[in-house]
């Protein structure tokens, strides 16, 4: 990789189907929850619960508008997030995360709050998902989707070229007709 790619990661083309696979966080989360569980200490049963729950119950859905985010039993918490709405995208990767693999790209959107809207938690594949959402936020399509894009804008054009022309032809002929009528 030169240093352009490396600088411009995000310019690098994306297979989308990878990143709409991915639904499930890595094995390595729960790992990664026993540890904070763990400093804890006393409190270790009362801290692992939450954690064990949200941890089998995190769902993530990329379709081809945005982000759909889901976990918890009692208290479900389901959130969905336009590509368009996005207005920054951070990964942050704490040295636990970065011994198990992990990462969590934090998503921030237009709301005005500080703090990050949604994150997609112990994804090891968090370069693929920062990149992609980076695509999508600045309008990059795939490659077959922008082709079909400009195969329709020149469809279009076209047809309104000719529409043009012929309202042009009516408008000609309408001034000649009138200056027919008043030179008579």
């Amino acid at each position: 990789m030169n240093s352009t790619q490396e600088n411009h990661a995000h310019l690098e083309a994306i297979n989308e189907e990878n990143v709409y696979k991915l639904s499930h966080p890595h094995p390595n989360l729960l790992k990664l929850y026993i540890i904070y569980a763990l400093t804890s200490l006393v409190f270790f049963p009362f801290v692992i619960l939450p954690m064990y729950f949200r941890y089998h119950t995190l769902r993530y859905r990329f379709d081809a508008e945005g982000i759909s985010i889901a976990y918890g039993i009692f208290w479900r918490r389901e959130s969905y997030v336009t590509y368009s709405r996005i207005q920054d995208i951070h990964v942050t990767r704490n040295i636990f995360e970065r011994w198990l693999g992990l990462g969590t790209v934090a998503i921030q959107t237009a709301s005005g709050s500080a703090n990050s809207e949604e994150s997609i938690s112990g994804m090891m594949e968090f370069e693929l998902i920062r990149n992609f959402l980076y695509s999508r936020m600045r309008g990059v399509h795939s490659q077959t989707k922008t082709q079909q894009m400009v195969t329709n804008s020149v469809q279009s054009s076209e047809e309104e070229l000719k529409l043009l022309l012929s309202i042009r032809d009516e408008l000609h002929a309408t001034r000649i007709t009138i200056e027919r009528k008043n030179n008579a």
